[in-house]
């Protein structure tokens, strides 16, 4: 073994010598192309010289020792012996370190630099925050917070860590000489060897990755070679721990190295493993707490407690382990016997609070922030880990008002769902558009999962064990509970789970600042963990009426600057179109199937949502291409093609852009981009970015202004939503003498076969849009009874916004009236008589005089006295 190691050293030796000759000659070389034969010459002449005068020096010196040095003596030899091995090592040693410090000739790998020692970078979860401060939630490969203050951990915990794995830490300079002899003495000896790793090296091996940096400049070409790369990685710890040393006290390189330890359970750091395993803070573990941390960096999986729980100690690992670590505090005098006694009987008692990235509210608004940021990264040319770098990210997220988000889609979703399931008892809700089921549907859906992918591979010329696989292997899962909140244990197979969650219907939920564009608000579905696709931003869906506000938008803002009161036929329309190359006739229907055969305000056209007008207007009076530009200018980023159809919302739209977009009929003719984040600091609390909001008038003020006096009617004059101030909903009314004023203006919506619920409703300060239907548009309902807009996403809306009126830490939230239209400012005709039930919504009105200008409106033709009128 002895010759096989010198050999090996006089190859790498050898190897060594041969190299840096060769490089001589190539520098020599080079040197002589460079400075010329002439004075190259010159300067090897001087070299000659220098090599003389050092061949007579050495020459003189070897006379001097010949004539003082017996070389017969016997013990000459083995003294020059010894002096040349020393010589050797030593000069070995130092060429070592040179090589290991500067990585030449990429032999060694890189060595943390003076900055990464100064300002060492640890792998940190990003958190992110609402707007009212609240943490929502982390991004993180390793769930790591770490400790600023050494203050911040238990006294009970440095000096288990002490007692365990670094005895003499306090004395030693990062290198523990003793405890290396320990070690040789222990291997000698044939038992255990013993650790002689301080807490310095440790740290430096957590810190800086020493072991498993597996790139080619961060190895080095001898990293790559079994035995020796071990001996590379030892010497980088070495010197790395003597550095250290130099940078921090031994309080900061304590604080630094519980900072960085792997504790299991995805806990990284102190901080985060005391709120796992414990659910305190690391200043307030008590001695047998943190003991078993202690212990449990050893060995993660064997020491773990949680592995032992319910078990006899006898059989707890972990229990042992902790005890190993008491013995150790008493023999370092940490700890006194007694103490130990009465401590190492007690069981381990944990108090769990494991984090997980889907912990908090808004997980589908997290992964949008997530999203948003490395795209903003991007285009920024920024290199920002979201998982690693410890950003504080602080959103536009109002923690309330996401909380009765998610709360009003999950109880509205519960009911909603239970009717669908009455409503298709016996059968399944896969039909086509004449209400047939379609054949094949869940094997086709199973063929596109990746589980029945696998089977495939792993069975590729038996399909029927795939199917045998996919419908008759049962297995205990947990599934997204249909009758119970939260999720229950089922045994189902692979195709038993497709139709399980194919029955669901989903729905997706915004709120908006239309003034700052700030999303306060953001659910995309029913549960994260069990459905990660989102229906605010990622799914997109045909709008239905939602889209006909940009329609009459058009033609009041557009070329033909219609008023409110312009008047269109309803009755029945058809359209001859071109479709795949085929001719068809395109007849829109109204809702209720009939038509009145009069002449129509558009504003009561758009309280009813009444298709034959909207078409009308949109084909013939406004012009597609102008309701395209309109929706585009509002906020409509979705391909849209200038058809008849457009005006009834027949092309695919996400919710976010919905929303954004009716920002303007709010904010006066201002469109607001909606906007996630509002500023973003590194791990050290810099600023690293702010974010401001991108307004863009995009409408005249009289316009908006009229258009949203128009949408109030959907819901204050008998409008397609009016049922939202039914019931309980009247407590969303104003208050006193101003109860009938229009504090609520929206839009309902619903596409062919009742595949999309929608509704938009707007307050003086919030807009809000909900979306349901099944991912699958073949999954629906069969009536507009159960499926239309106003009975799906509504009744949502509407309970969020009671949750909204009844907490009073949301007072600023509550529905106000709306800003009456003033005639002697608006100069177009919005007030259109005609038998609308138009009540008005002045603070002097009482409800006497209400009764007075209702009976008024139905007698036209009578002349109310001065006191009856309502003042403009």
């Amino acid at each position: 073994m002895l010759e096989q190691i010198k050999h090996f050293f006089s190859r790498i030796n050898a190897l060594i010598v041969q190299t840096c000759t060769k490089l001589v000659h190539v520098l020599l070389a080079g040197i002589k192309k460079v400075i010329g034969a002439k004075l190259y010459g010159k300067a090897e002449g001087v070299g000659q010289q220098a090599i003389d005068f050092y061949q007579e020096k050495r020459n003189s010196i070897q006379a001097y020792y010949d004539a003082r040095v017996d070389k017969n003596s016997p013990y000459y030899k083995p003294i020059v012996r010894m002096w040349r091995i020393t010589g050797k090592v030593f000069l070995f040693s130092l060429l070592y370190l040179f090589i290991i410090e500067t990585n030449i000739f990429w032999l060694t790998g890189q060595m943390p630099s003076v900055d990464d020692l100064q300002n060492p970078k640890l792998s940190q979860a990003s958190e992110i925050y609402s707007a009212d401060g609240v943490l929502l939630g982390k991004f993180f490969a390793e769930n790591r917070t770490p400790i600023r203050d050494y203050n911040l951990i238990s006294p009970y915990l440095v000096q288990a860590l002490v007692a365990t794995e670094d005895a003499r830490f306090y004395e030693h300079t990062g290198i523990d000489f003793q405890a290396w002899a320990g070690v040789a003495i222990g291997i000698a000896k044939g038992g255990d060897r013993g650790g002689g790793s301080t807490i310095s090296q440790q740290l430096a091996k957590n810190l800086f990755k020493t072991r498993t940096k597996k790139s080619f400049t961060k190895t080095g070409l001898l990293g790559y070679i079994p035995g020796l790369n071990k001996l590379i990685y030892k010497t980088k710890e070495w010197v790395t721990a003597i550095k250290l040393e130099r940078f921090y006290t031994k309080d900061e390189i304590i604080l630094w190295y519980l900072n960085t330890v792997d504790y299991g359970n995805n806990a990284y750091g102190i901080k985060v493993a005391a709120k796992t395993y414990f659910n305190t803070s690391a200043d307030s573990l008590n001695i047998q707490e943190a003991a078993i941390l202690v212990g449990l960096q050893k060995a993660t999986t064997t020491y773990n407690p949680k592995r032992y729980d319910g078990k006899p100690l006898a059989e707890n690992k972990a229990w042992k382990r902790r005890n190993v670590v008491l013995a150790q505090m008493v023999k370092a005098g940490y700890l006194k016997k007694t103490a130990y006694d009465s401590l190492a009987p007690l069981p381990i008692v944990l108090h769990e609070n494991e984090e997980s990235p889907y912990d908090g509210t808004g997980n589908y608004f997290k992964v949008a922030v997530a999203k948003y940021i490395q795209e903003w990264a991007k285009a920024n040319e920024m290199e920002i880990d979201l998982y690693r770098d410890g950003l504080k990210i602080t959103t536009t997220i109002d923690s309330r008002l996401q909380i009765h988000a998610e709360e009003a889609v999950e109880e509205g979703m519960r009911s909603t769902q239970k009717s669908f399931d009455n409503h298709w008892t016996g059968q399944n809700p896969w039909v086509d558009e004449s209400g047939k089921e379609i054949p094949g549907f869940i094997d086709s859906v199973a063929k596109r999962t990746e589980y029945y992918k696998a089977l495939v591979k792993r069975f590729p010329n038996n399909p029927d064990s795939v199917l045998y696989q996919m419908k008759n292997v049962k297995r205990k899962m947990w599934v997204y509970s249909r009758n119970t909140l939260g999720e229950e244990q089922q045994t189902m197979s692979a195709y038993d789970s497709i139709q399980y969650y194919k029955r669901f219907l989903q729905a997706g939920m915004m709120t908006l600042d239309p003034y700052t564009g700030h999303i306060k608000a953001w659910v995309g579905g029913l549960d994260f963990k069990y459905f990660k696709y989102d229906h605010v931003k990622q799914s997109k869906r045909q709008a239905g009426s939602t889209f006909k506000p940009f329609v009459y938008t058009a033609a009041i803002d557009g070329p033909r600057d219609l008023s409110p009161c312009f008047a269109v036929e309803d009755a029945p329309y058809s359209l001859e179109i071109e479709e795949k190359g085929e001719k068809k006739i395109w007849s829109p229907h109204n809702a209720d199937g009939t038509f009145s055969y009069s002449l129509m305000p558009l504003k009561r056209a758009l309280a009813k949502s009444v298709n034959t007008v909207t078409a009308r207007l949109t084909n013939d009076i406004v012009g597609p291409d102008t309701v395209v530009y309109y929706a585009q200018k509002m906020g409509i980023k979705s391909p849209l093609k200038p058809v008849a159809s457009i005006g009834l919302g027949s092309f695919d739209v996400s919710l976010f852009e919905m929303i954004g977009a009716y920002s303007a009929f709010v904010n006066e003719g201002i469109h607001v981009e909606p906007m996630l984040v509002t500023e973003i600091k590194d791990q050290n609390g810099k600023v690293i970015s702010t974010f401001e909001s991108t307004a863009t008038r995009v409408i005249r003020k009289e316009s908006a202004q009229l258009v949203r006096s128009m949408l109030e009617g959907v819901i204050h004059e008998g409008g397609t939503a009016s049922s939202l101030l039914w019931g309980d909903g009247a407590a969303l009314l104003p208050e006193g003498n101003n109860r009938y004023a229009h504090n609520f203006a929206g839009k309902t919506g619903t596409t062919s076969n009742h595949s999309d619920g929608w509704f938009i409703g707007m307050t003086q300060n919030l807009i809000s849009g909900v979306w349901v239907g099944g991912d699958d548009r073949s999954i629906h309902f069969r009536s507009g009874a159960l499926g239309e807009g106003s009975k799906t996403a509504m009744p949502i809306y509407k309970r969020f916004m009671l949750k909204v009126v009844k907490d009073p830490a949301l007072a600023m939230y509550k529905p106000t009236p709306f800003d009456r239209l003033d005639k002697r400012v608006v100069k177009k005709d919005f007030d259109c008589g005609n038998g609308i039930s138009t009540l008005p919504d002045s603070l002097q009105v009482s409800d006497a005089e209400l009764d007075s200008l209702n009976a008024l409106m139905e007698n036209p033709t009578e002349s109310p006295d001065s006191s009856s009128q309502s003042p403009n």
